[in-house]
């Protein structure tokens, strides 16, 4: 009979060794499962069904329809519309695009979901306008790499139901409204970093605008803001599914990119799509390895055994929760958000579910923002990175820049994790209790 506890430390340790080898993070939890499963002489179909069933389910095919029309929008002129409709709100305060930064990512992030596809797209417009107008390369980094982790929280988004998924089947409605007071909350925190030290520093205001443009302007951006509307409304509702309400917001992109705004071709289509199927592969992929890897976890009885030695360093509620926050934002830092969520969300879920009482909606977008945080953080923010090579700076740079930033989060954090209301308020409102 194999020993257990061996095939534990297996599991887990050849896993942590292939992530320092720098191995693929995919590869890592289908060759860590292989092995396992191998010394324990489970036979290798089993694994092989486990990661079918990982992605069959209905829910996830919301998914490729949100990425799809994330790249729809970020080709066709979405996110230029979105830094107007911005600066015309807030661009005259001191610092004025720096406000805007943070407001188009709001806005930004409830059309893609994605802080990457955030940084990339309204990064590569305002990080060499704000360095022109005279902000400092690392100032204009830190509030658009920070800003865009609002679309990890701010309904839709793909990572949501990715945690649903893994938690269970938790309410995607449910979630995607829980998101929305955190989001605007963090989006406000940044805001008020940013313009203190746009005073410190004396950044310029935006020029003002004619009626006219002003009316021209939010008509355009209304269009391209709608695609939230009608997924977060179709779920809500009860009229679409999340999955079918992801299908309708991207036959609606479809029209308005092409049909609407006109900026790019049709023929342009052949590379959205392929672009998204890059994304979609490598997101599929991952929700399947990390399935098997998530299979022998329960097998070997890991969560029960994360939940008694979280709870023997400490019973108080308080303390727990802080410890798994600490684990969260650090596992943040050295791994990429969706392989955290299937991964971290069996082991927690019992111990800040079950034993701690937490609401299952308010524990997921407490993990969002903590994972959030991580994809801004060293050494493997992927949100990080793009704004460091779209600003041409150092990571280090950078990253010194961002702590008053990581201040704002952390503190937004911690309003979550503790007064539950924030969360809570809009779904219980809208849905019921």
């Amino acid at each position: 009979m194999p020993d257990l506890s061996a095939a534990s430390w297996l599991l887990l340790g050849s896993f942590a060794v292939f992530l320092v080898l720098k191995v693929p993070i995919t590869f890592s939890l289908a060759v860590s499962s292989i092995i396992t499963a191998m010394y324990l002489k489970i036979p290798l179909m089993a694994i092989m069904q486990q990661m079918v069933q990982g992605v069959n389910s209905f829910s996830l095919l919301a998914i490729p329809f949100f990425i799809i029309a994330g790249e729809m929008m970020g080709e066709g002129g979405i996110s230029r519309r979105l830094i107007a409709f911005s600066n015309l709100l807030v661009g005259r305060v001191r610092g004025g695009l720096a406000q805007v930064n943070v407001l188009a990512s709001m806005f930004f992030g409830g059309i893609s979901g994605s802080a990457v596809a955030d940084v990339s797209s309204i990064g590569t417009i305002l990080i060499p306008m704000m360095k022109k107008e005279g902000y400092d390369a690392d100032y204009s980094v830190a509030v658009t790499v920070t800003s865009a982790c609002q679309g990890i929280i701010i309904p839709p988004s793909h990572n949501m139901i990715i945690y649903s998924l893994a938690a269970g089947g938790v309410s995607v409605g449910r979630l995607f409204l829980g998101g929305i007071i955190p989001g605007v909350m963090l989006g406000i925190a940044l805001m008020i970093i940013s313009y203190i030290i746009a005073v410190q520093r004396n950044y310029p205001k935006e020029k003002p605008y004619t009626w006219k443009e002003a009316l021209r302007i939010s008509r355009e951006a209304v269009l391209g803001i709608f695609t939230a509307v009608i997924i977060i409304g179709g779920v809500i509702s009860g009229v679409f599914t999340a999955t079918e309400s992801a299908a309708v917001a991207c036959v609606y992109a479809f029209f308005v990119t092409f049909f609407v705004y006109r900026e790019i071709p049709l023929s342009r289509m052949n590379k959205i799509l392929y672009s998204s199927l890059k994304t979609l592969a490598m997101v599929m992929s991952l929700i399947a390895a990390a399935k098997a890897f998530g299979w022998l976890l329960s097998y070997l009885k890991i969560p029960a055994l994360a939940t008694s030695a979280l709870l023997s360093v400490t019973d108080n509620p308080v303390l727990l929760l802080l410890l798994v926050n600490l684990l969260l934002l650090g596992l943040g830092c050295i791994m990429d958000m969706a392989p955290l969520i299937l991964i971290t969300t069996p082991i927690l879920f019992p111990v800040v579910v079950g034993t701690l009482g937490m609401h299952p909606v308010q524990f997921g977008i407490m993990m969002m923002l903590n994972l959030g945080i991580g994809l801004c953080t060293p050494p493997v923010g992927s949100a990080l990175f793009v704004g460091c090579a779209v600003g041409k700076i150092s990571l280090e740079k950078a990253t010194r820049a961002m702590l008053p930033f990581y201040g704002a989060m952390i503190v937004v954090l911690l309003i979550i994790t503790f007064i539950p209301q924030v969360v809570l308020f809009v779904p219980d409102l809208v849905m019921g209790k």
